[in-house]
């Protein structure tokens, strides 16, 4: 049986959705002086920088499966569900819109957003699952299907799988394979009762704690504003200091 979630919300993972926003942050802040050429080519695509990058990504996409059992594990609520959805491909498109208009050599095909609207559709199903089954599937993703990668899935249509030999470049790419992996597996931590962990915040918040939980209640709108903010502020920063 699956642990049966709580019905209020748990501060402590918009704590932690907080600090993933600060995390992703810095990460786009040291990769976009390269971009923008501030600083030499290939400062900020080292093997560091790439697991860091994995990591975040990583964290984004298990707490959007977490967030799953905690909004529907009691019981499916189709309109929220469908709302929410909604928000996340519609951010998606909307990110696809911009990038091919400002990086039409590496516009962003199938990108985090992406990811994690068809994961909620693929996940669906495994909400009445038990823990161990769900597990289990996110391990298959991430061990087993890649096996299946041929010429075979190259090709646009077949983008959002990850089973191509082929990839265009892409300032962000999170396909299917891996990446429904980790949306299980915090679907899966959920059902095992990995709501525990998160029991640990304040039963009334105070102002300091409201104010930590703030970028993890609005992960959505901040991701979508964070990088041209941060652009905005490194040219304008570029500018200044060519003219002291």
């Amino acid at each position: 049986m699956s642990a049966a979630p709580p019905s209020g919300r748990l501060i402590a993972v918009d704590w932690l959705r907080s600090l993933a926003i600060v995390a992703m942050a810095a990460f786009h802040f040291g990769r976009d002086f390269e971009v923008l050429g501030l600083v030499p080519p290939g400062t900020t695509f080292g093997e560091l920088w790439n697991l860091s990058a994995r990591a975040i990504a990583s964290t984004f996409v298990f707490l959007a499966g977490f967030s799953l059992w905690l909004a529907h594990g009691r019981a499916f609520r189709r309109r929220s569900y469908l709302v929410r959805l909604a928000q996340v491909a519609g951010a998606a498109a909307a990110i696809s819109l911009a990038t091919r208009i400002a990086v039409p050599e590496a516009w962003v095909r199938f990108g985090i957003l992406h990811s994690i609207a068809l994961s909620s559709v693929l996940a669906l199903p495994f909400l009445r699952v038990p823990a161990w089954g769900t597990a289990l599937a996110a391990l298959l993703v991430l061990f087993a299907l890649p096996s299946l990668r041929g010429p075979a899935f190259d090709g646009t249509f077949w983008l959002w799988s990850g089973l191509g030999t082929g990839v265009p470049p892409m300032m962000d790419y999170e396909p299917m394979v891996p990446w429904l992996a980790p949306f299980l597996a915090g679907l899966a931590f959920g059902q095992a009762g990995g709501v525990a962990l998160f029991r640990w915040g304040p039963a009334r918040p105070g102002r300091v704690a409201r104010a930590l939980a703030w970028p993890g209640r609005h992960a959505l709108p901040i991701y979508l504003v964070h990088q041209p903010a941060l652009i905005a502020v490194i040219v304008a920063g570029a500018w200044l200091w060519q003219r002291m």
